[in-house]
């Protein structure tokens, strides 16, 4: 088995100018596939409320519901490092309460590190995070958490005072001890600029390739999700009618009685068979 990947290859992949590459997963086997294709971050995201709960967003998801799915990806998942995202509410309302929330990531969820949203208005309570000795990712551009407070899913940084406010925001993480940033819907040279200012890597999504690393919603890159597709994803394979057909030929063969076929059943020796028979019919 490959070594896990720490911290530390993520920081040196920044150094060395090669690429970081980071997928959503949230079971076991999304873990379990994507650890096996060598992906260096696995980020269980609360994204799972709409590609997994079917919620219209990110709000709705619980701590308990994050856990769950991050205990079913780290049994599946033994080299890549692993990042929980904190749900809403989860962190902004005290300090205390935040650590112990994080905590639980690694603790209870067998996380490595959390991830969570905002700029310079959670640097404290990142500081305090790192402070307890539990690794943060920070999150700027577009936040989710906060997209009723943005007014919807705009891309951020499109002015140039939008973009200064980023750079700042993105600074002052860096200052609070976050050791990488995800930069989301934000202009391709606004996110390059960032990425060549700090000293920890960046994962763009929706940031273009002037970041550090990539990181891509595990519904989205294969087509299994179809409610909307962002801009910036590319879908390397279109799953979602793939397991439609899949599922629609097994009902018409189920109904047509061509499945189960002879060598989809087991066999049970003749005398055995005849014995049973008479014994039944008698």
């Amino acid at each position: 088995m490959a070594e896990k990947v720490t911290i530390l290859d993520i920081q040196q992949k920044k150094e060395a100018d090669h690429p970081i590459t980071m997928l959503t997963a949230y079971d076991y086997l999304g873990g379990l596939l994507v650890d096996r294709a060598g992906i260096d971050m696995i980020l269980v995201g609360d994204s799972l409320g709409m590609v997994m709960l079917g919620l219209e967003s990110t709000v709705p998801v619980t701590m308990g519901e994050m856990l769950h799915h991050c205990r079913a990806v780290a049994r599946g998942a033994q080299r890549a490092f692993l990042v929980g995202d904190m749900p809403f509410m989860s962190y902004q309302a005290d300090p205390a309460e935040a650590i112990r929330n994080a905590g639980r990531f690694l603790k209870e969820g067998s996380m490595h590190a959390v991830k969570l949203e905002g700029g310079q208005e959670v640097t404290a309570t990142i500081s305090a995070i790192v402070t307890a000795g539990i690794p943060v990712m920070g999150h700027i551009g577009l936040t989710p958490q906060s997209v009723s407070k943005l007014g919807g899913y705009r891309v951020q940084g499109k002015q140039a005072g939008g973009a200064r406010r980023l750079l700042q925001d993105a600074l002052a993480l860096e200052a609070a001890g976050c050791f990488s940033i995800v930069l989301e819907a934000v202009p391709a040279p606004v996110a390059a600029a960032i990425s060549r200012r700090l000293r920890i890597p960046t994962i763009g999504i929706g940031a273009g390739p002037g970041c550090d690393g990539q990181v891509l919603v595990y519904h989205d890159l294969l087509g299994l999700f179809d409610r909307f597709t962002p801009k910036f994803v590319k879908q390397y394979a279109a799953l979602n009618q793939t397991i439609h057909e899949a599922f629609t030929t097994f009902r018409q063969e189920v109904e047509d009685g061509t499945f189960p076929a002879p060598e989809h059943c087991y066999e049970m020796d003749e005398t055995e068979l005849r014995n049973f028979l008479e014994e039944i019919e008698a």
